[in-house]
């Protein structure tokens, strides 16, 4: 019995002693796995971090550069803005000026733009009936100037040589058939005038030539206003 009992003990014992090892095993494989698992975890915890930050800053890129973008087309819309003020102020000058200052600006205009010198004129309807006349009377005594022959000073300061150079001017009038003539005719435009003679027109309303100067001048009145 005492060697059965030996027996039993020692199969017992080395049966406990299997078991010790292949717990120590298992637990050093569930640790190894637990290791492993955790590390993946912290990779795949690091990658989202990471992917997250980089998608934060590519967003931020993003929203960076479109608000560069929208804040310099809102300095354009303003320069915009303050250049329109300044053109359309210029242009509320020139439909403002003093009656004299008015016509003989819109004379020396008529005067440029006159070819044949037999020219309508169209106003604006307030204009014809304010200072039309007064214009084409002096675009036309102008025009006669330029053709009419100069009589010497010391004829020209009398009596007679005035009537004679009234004279002259009237006759080179006639033979030349200088005249611009007032348009029964008028336009809506703010000032100005506009040329006709047959089917060509020249257009010289104040609203025209303000944004004809604007398209040549507009970079030059630019650094003007917002040099740095």
């Amino acid at each position: 019995m005492e060697g059965i009992e030996k027996i039993t003990a020692k199969v017992a014992q080395d049966a406990q002693a299997d078991i010790d090892r292949l717990t120590a095993e298992t637990e050093e494989k569930v640790q190894a796995i637990r290791a492993a698992a955790a590390a993946r975890a912290q990779q795949e915890a690091n990658d989202i971090v990471e992917k997250g930050r980089m998608a934060a800053a590519e967003r931020l890129e993003r929203l960076s550069s479109a608000a560069q973008m929208e804040r310099r087309k809102l300095e354009l819309g303003a320069k915009q803005e303050v250049l329109g003020e300044a053109f359309a102020l210029a242009l509320e000058k020139l439909c403002t000026l003093p009656e004299k200052e008015y016509i003989s600006l819109l004379a020396k205009l008529a005067l440029k733009a006159s070819t044949s010198g037999r020219e309508q004129m169209i106003f604006s309807q307030k204009d014809r009936n304010t200072v039309g006349k007064q214009v084409v009377m002096a675009v036309n005594e102008a025009l006669v100037k330029e053709r009419a022959p100069s009589l010497p000073e010391e004829v020209a300061k009398s009596k007679v040589g005035a009537f004679v150079d009234k004279l002259v001017h009237n006759t080179t009038a006639v033979v030349t058939g200088t005249g611009l003539t007032l348009s029964e005719e008028t336009r809506d435009i703010r000032g100005g005038f506009i040329m006709v003679d047959g089917d060509v027109e020249i257009n010289c309303a104040f609203e025209t030539l303000v944004r004809l100067q604007r398209e040549q001048m507009e970079k030059t009145v630019a650094d003007a206003l917002f040099q740095s």
